[in-house]
């Protein structure tokens, strides 16, 4: 029949050289019984017509092709999981760092307002992160095929024993809960102390500081509890699960930062402003006002992670 023999070279020139004729002959033979089974069901041989809508249903001939054959993933199976790992810790860092980067920029003089400064640490983050994902696929598609055989070191080595308790579902921390963190204190390092040190430091000293003076006092008394944030997120990185001492260091910061953010909210004017530039467009008492507001909603956050980590506490006392 001849639409069988277009059909199964279409599905061969899918195939490699090497497999071609071995998979030509199954296919024919699974073609033809089926064809044999509904023509001796009929009673008569079958048409052109018939014959077609029997191919039909067998499916497209790349299909059929992977089916006998399938294809090669760019990223092998084995190596999948580490090389989702390496991604998204790689993409967390690039992130981490570009808001560093602008945050630097933009304390050192740079004109940009909220808007500029949100679209610099995304276009930037997109351009990273395009160079980042091509090297580490390109990285992991072209690992030599000895090391791609068998399973990742890391796999291989591992030992039951040292498998974590079974645990509730809130228990896993996600690498986007961490990073997030990690960027919000690395952006208040930055904004507290890059002031500071271009001031003292500087050749071209200049005070910076967006905050006040009784806030930027306040952010400094507060900043080892920031910096003891990074290192719990760190903490958290290495083991993505939390236990009673992670969950007490987490109390920790977040009361550290629910106090702060209130007691930011009853010192006073936050913000150094230049009144008398905006005092045409809105009121600066207006406006201090409102960021005091916004403060006390802002504490709310770390008072609610405080809370539920307290009564996660609970759960493991009773464990």
């Amino acid at each position: 029949m001849d639409l069988v023999k277009r059909y199964i070279a279409a599905v061969q020139r899918e195939l490699p050289e090497q497999k071609r004729q071995e998979i030509g002959r199954e296919l024919n033979a699974n073609i033809m019984d089926e064809l044999d089974a509904l023509a001796e069901q009929q009673g008569s041989q079958l048409n052109e017509q018939q014959v077609a809508v029997v191919l039909k249903k067998m499916g497209h001939p790349t299909l059929v092709a992977r089916q006998f054959y399938p294809a090669v993933p760019l990223i092998p199976l084995q190596v999948m999981p580490l090389y989702k790992h390496t991604l998204f810790m790689v993409l967390g860092v690039l992130f981490v760092l570009q808001v560093v980067f602008v945050t630097k920029n933009w304390l050192a003089g740079a004109d940009m307002g909220l808007l500029l400064f949100i679209m610099g640490v995304a276009s930037g983050f997109i351009e990273d992160a395009v160079f980042g994902f091509t090297a580490i696929t390109l990285g992991f598609a072209l690992m030599p095929e000895n090391t791609q055989s068998g399973p990742c070191k890391g796999y291989s080595q591992w030992q039951p024993l040292e498998l974590p308790a079974v645990g509730e579902s809130w228990q896993h921390i996600s690498l986007s809960d961490i990073f997030s963190d990690l960027t919000t204190y690395a952006f208040l390092l930055l904004l507290i102390w890059f002031p500071l040190w271009q001031q003292y430091f500087s050749e071209a000293a200049t005070d910076g500081s967006v905050f006040s003076e009784h806030s930027l006092q306040l952010f400094m008394w507060f900043s080892p509890f920031i910096v003891l944030g990074v290192l719990s997120s760190l903490w958290q990185l290495r083991r993505r699960i939390w236990s009673r001492q992670s969950l007490t260091l987490n109390v920790l910061v977040n009361l550290a930062f629910f106090t702060m953010f209130l007691l930011l909210a009853a010192a006073g004017p936050l913000l150094q402003l230049d009144t008398e530039r905006w005092a045409v467009y809105f009121s600066p008492d207006t406006l201090q006002q409102s960021i005091r507001i916004g403060l006390v909603f802002f504490a709310l956050i770390p008072g609610y992670e405080v809370v539920r980590d307290v009564l996660r506490l609970r759960r493991f006392l009773k464990q």
